[in-house]
């Protein structure tokens, strides 16, 4: 599915609506340069699962935990790591089984770690805030 929206309030109601439509255990692997709209879409999910919290990036604390709604959401930023071997290091395979949605930004630092994840790709569209989301699975 491709989406085109023009501003951050469109994107976040694009993810909005996906979090309706997601499972327990679902992992997301974003990618799209910085300041594409990765934690826009995030906030929208978090709220499409009932999250009333401010979410923010988790660019310096690698993971933000929001919970206390239908399921809880687990924003990671891979920016600062390496490889999917600091991935594992931070507690991955305990996030999968707490049976949240798992966000990811930065996931091609990770990609060999995401191997059944919900593919999301954000970029750029020709406006200023027009974005254009990929999402596949």
């Amino acid at each position: 599915m491709e989406y085109h929206t023009h501003s951050e309030a469109e994107t976040e109601a694009v993810g909005e609506a996906l979090a309706e439509t997601l499972a327990p255990g679902t992992v997301i692997a974003f990618t799209g340069d910085l300041g594409a709209g990765k934690t826009a879409f995030t906030r929208g999910l978090a709220r499409g699962l009932g999250i009333r919290d401010r979410v923010t990036s988790p660019t310096f604390t690698i993971v933000n935990e929001y919970e206390g709604a239908r399921l809880p959401l687990f924003h990671f930023d891979m920016y600062r790591l390496e490889n999917s071997d600091e991935l594992f290091d931070i507690g991955w395979e305990d996030y999968l089984r707490r049976g949240g949605i798992c966000a990811v930004e930065w996931s091609e630092k990770v990609a060999d770690a995401l191997t059944d994840a919900l593919r999301i790709d954000i970029r750029r569209g020709a406006g200023d805030n027009e974005r254009v989301i990929t999402v596949e699975k």
